[in-house]
């Protein structure tokens, strides 16, 4: 009985660090850093720590601003924007790559885009014009 009893709570607590994205309800769920409504699909962002817990954002530069003020990204299990070519589509952060263009506006003002792979964010660049950087130098032109 013990042992049952043991089993149990050790599944209730695998079961509730599940480490993955949460659905992002656009018009309703708010930006974990600005308070605005996240309503844009294309500029979407959203970390997910360790333990599970998802921290959504309305804009990339929202995240990143974020991730500046925290400090302690040891915790983030997941980093997360949405693919610009596939609105509400979230990849991994730190693969993607990200264009500033003025062309393209996103919500908090940045101008910036991510795409799944530099190919794609090249392509953007012909078309919109702009800058394209990596997830290191997207973090560092961005800082406050």
């Amino acid at each position: 009985m013990k042992l049952f009893f043991l089993l149990s709570i050790i599944t209730v607590l695998l079961v509730s660090c599940n480490v993955s994205p949460q659905h992002i309800e656009y018009g309703t769920d708010a930006c974990h850093y600005c308070n605005m409504t996240i309503v844009d699909r294309q500029h979407a962002a959203q970390l997910v720590t360790t333990k599970g817990k998802a921290f959504k954002y309305d804009a990339i530069e929202c995240m990143v601003h974020s991730l500046q003020d925290d400090k302690n990204d040891s915790e983030i299990a997941l980093y997360l924007v949405a693919d610009f070519n596939q609105a509400g589509q979230l990849i991994d952060a730190t693969m993607a790559f990200y264009l500033v263009s003025e062309q393209i506006t996103s919500p908090m003002g940045a101008n910036l885009s991510a795409f799944e792979n530099e190919k794609s964010a090249q392509n953007a660049k012909q078309k919109f014009t702009g800058e394209v950087f990596s997830w290191e130098k997207i973090q560092k032109h961005l800082k406050q």
